[in-house]
């Protein structure tokens, strides 16, 4: 100061950092690429940390924020970044030396570079504590009244950003948050029909079990301040005793002398009520009633907007999850293992979804996708063109192709959405499996030693695009084939699983493959690992993940599949194949069935070359029930029937004659042909097993 008294003069126009330090404004720079965080010497201050105190990560705040307010912190960042924001704030508290707290504001500005990704933040701390004037040149009661109008500002900020009941009332039960309104008791109720239910008391309270549901109409100061719509405003012990008899034996043995209930008006209906009770004796003034008034206020519109997230959730989640399978079907010889978890953001579900479909003779579907966009359209559209799906599967198509009409219907459907999707079809008596991909994430296999691998498949375009120009007759989807051992299980999941800050997947797919690679062999235990370890750290979108393993031994030596291909006009083939199922019945044990299995087999392999274009396939195989299965697929969706020939016909008993020799045959529609099959029963050798 100079001689008068004076302070002297800082320079015109002032340094902004010096503004900034004056108003105990501190700043910082955090670096999200290396993860290096600045904080200028304010900003240190603020945070109560000395410079050798502070190494240079956002790790090294973490001694002081109040650990529930770090999580908020670190969730509002988050959101910030996903969600492609410029800038966010934030109050939260710190921890002084002496172990007491205070609050902190933050305001952040995010740098993103031309694809939109986040690499910088650069913004100001500020001790939210002390306000810009001059403390103590009022009295000590403006000085409360001060620290109350910085509480319900605080408090009411706090609240705005509030999702679910829980983040109010988590606000309420801490000490610090209404701390300086000088209230030794906080209690929330919440209007439920008739009754109000009590979800949150703080500090020294008058909760207890009998009065945690109260009717409206009860002498309670809450009931009271429900049912008129007015705040109540107690100002002794005798008046507690006086006017409300029914929660006098609740008070008389705590410290408490007064109190205020305030009505919790949203849209002019109650929606709770908010109890504070105090060991001061004395009425309200009016600019405290005014205060406290002006919190109830704010308190009620952060309940009702986290009540209404809450309702639209659920309601939405209810609808995706009546979109997904209720049951999933067990599978002789698979173990199936599903996870699905709902973003809690208030309608914003995704259209993620799983299926299993059992298709028979050792054989499942499995399916696993995503509609894009996050609303209850997204959700329908899922259910839509899962059920689709399941039927083009079910009616005997190949995967390829049931991709493919399932992208033609979702185009039908005008909803101008995509859909992205993988569908794998595995045969569990050989292992083959067989995979199709619609712009989704490529599936994981870990095999039976615990090695994970990234399936490389071949993608088409996501369902509901315009099909890109076809040269012949392909679908668009490739298949991709390769063997799934016993053990073995395949992992397909949505990318909700794998997202991380910044659009960063192929992190995410690392990480999951390592947790996938190190976690149990409990499939599942497996998806529960996956969920918790994976899912919690990625980007907040619903995840869906299905896990399918192989189980049992491996297949008989030689057990098949053996295949041939049959072309019209080819004399080869038949007899290739003719040649191939002699050697394989006689070397799995059955060479006293030879013929007829090998007289069969000729039948139907020339039906399919005389009564059919484009010839077809047969395949033999052992299956694990110990019979042999003979399966011929052509490109007719013509049935075959059983007719009876008489005496003189040239034709007409070749299905009567396999019908006869077989223990058991039937059709299959395959997509836009059939697969005509037989069995036949024989005893598996010993060294075969």
């Amino acid at each position: 100061m100079d001689q008068r008294g004076r302070t002297p003069e800082v320079d015109w126009p002032a340094r902004p950092d010096l503004s900034l330090a004056l108003n105990r404004m501190g700043t910082f720079d955090w670096d999200l690429d290396s993860g290096r965080l600045h904080l200028d010497d304010t900003a240190l201050e603020v945070l109560h940390l000395r410079p050798e105190q502070f190494d240079g990560t956002p790790a090294g705040l973490r001694g002081r924020v109040v650990p529930g307010d770090a999580a908020r912190l670190d969730g509002r960042v988050a959101r910030a970044l996903q969600d492609g924001r410029s800038h966010y704030g934030a109050y939260f508290r710190t921890l002084r030396e002496d172990g007491t707290a205070g609050w902190t504001h933050l305001q952040g500005h995010i740098l993103r570079d031309r694809h939109g990704r986040a690499y910088r933040v650069i913004g100001i701390l500020r001790d939210a504590d002390q306000d810009p004037g001059e403390p103590g040149a009022a009295g000590e009661r403006d000085e409360g009244r001060r620290r109350m109008t910085g509480v319900v500002e605080r408090t009411t900020a706090i609240l705005a950003h509030a999702r679910t009941v829980n983040d109010v009332t988590d606000v309420l039960k801490d000490p610090e948050a209404l701390g300086h309104l000088g209230a030794v008791s906080v209690m929330l109720g919440i209007v439920d029909g008739g009754r109000i239910h009590l979800v949150a008391e703080g500090q020294l309270g008058s909760y207890v079990p009998e009065i945690e549901y109260t009717r409206i109409d009860a002498e309670f100061p809450m009931s009271e301040a429900v049912r008129t719509l007015q705040p109540v405003f107690i100002a002794s012990r005798e008046e507690f005793q006086r006017r409300y008899p029914l929660l006098w034996p609740y008070i008389e043995p705590l410290a408490v002398r007064s109190g205020v209930y305030l009505p919790l008006i949203a849209q002019g209906r109650p929606v709770g009520a908010l109890g504070l009770l105090y060991t001061r004796d004395g009425d309200f003034d009016a600019e405290e009633r005014n205060l406290l008034v002006a919190l109830g206020s704010g308190i009620a519109q952060g309940l009702q907007r986290a009540m209404l997230f809450e309702q639209e959730h659920d309601l939405a989640e209810g609808l995706q999850r009546a979109m997904l399978p209720r049951v999933i079907p067990e599978v002789p010889g698979a173990l199936i293992a599903v996870r699905y978890r709902a973003a809690r953001v208030g309608r914003d579900i995704g259209g993620d979804w799983y299926d299993v479909v059992p298709l028979g003779e050792g054989r499942v579907g499995v399916t696993i996708g995503d509609v894009e966009g996050h609303d209850t359209d997204a959700a329908a559209v899922m259910g839509q063109l899962r059920i689709v799906l399941r039927a083009y599967v079910l009616e005997g198509h190949t995967p390829g192709t049931a991709l493919a009409r399932a992208s033609a219907f979702l185009r039908d459907l005008a909803t101008e959405r995509f859909a992205t999707c993988t569908y794998a079809e595995l045969d569990l008596n050989t292992g083959m499996l067989h995979v199709v991909r619609a712009g989704h994430l490529d599936p994981v296999v870990r095999r039976g030693d615990g090695s994970c691998h990234r399936i490389q498949v071949v993608g088409g375009l996501p369902l509901g695009l315009p099909p890109r120009e076809q040269r012949g007759s392909g679908s668009g989807y490739p298949v991709t084939t390769l063997e799934l051992h016993p053990g073995d299980t395949l992992l397909l999941c949505t990318d909700g699983l794998v997202e991380r800050p910044g659009g960063d997947s192929e992190t995410g797919m690392r990480e999951f493959m390592e947790a996938a690679e190190h976690g149990p062999a409990d499939v599942e235990e497996l998806a529960d690992v996956l969920c918790d370890l994976v899912g919690d750290a990625g980007g907040g979108d619903d995840m869906a993940l299905l896990l399918l393993r192989r189980r049992g031994t491996p297949a008989p030596r030689g057990g098949g599949p053996l295949r041939q291909r049959l072309e019209p006009g080819d004399a080869d083939g038949p007899a290739m194949a003719r040649h191939l199922i002699r050697a394989a019945v006689a070397a799995w044990g059955a060479r006293d069935r030879a013929d007829e299995i090998e007289l069969a087999a000729d039948e139907l392999m020339t039906n399919a070359l005389v009564h059919t274009d484009g010839g077809g396939q047969v395949a033999l195989r052992l299956t694990a029930a110990g019979r042999i299965r003979i399966e011929v697929e052509d490109r007719s969706s013509a049935l075959p029937r059983r007719r009876e020939a008489d005496d003189w016909a040239v034709s007409g008993r070749g299905l009567l004659l396999v019908e006869r020799l077989a223990d058991a045959w039937g059709v299959e529609p395959r997509g836009a042909g059939k697969c005509v099959w037989c069995e036949f029963a024989v005893p598996v050798p010993a060294d075969a097993r």
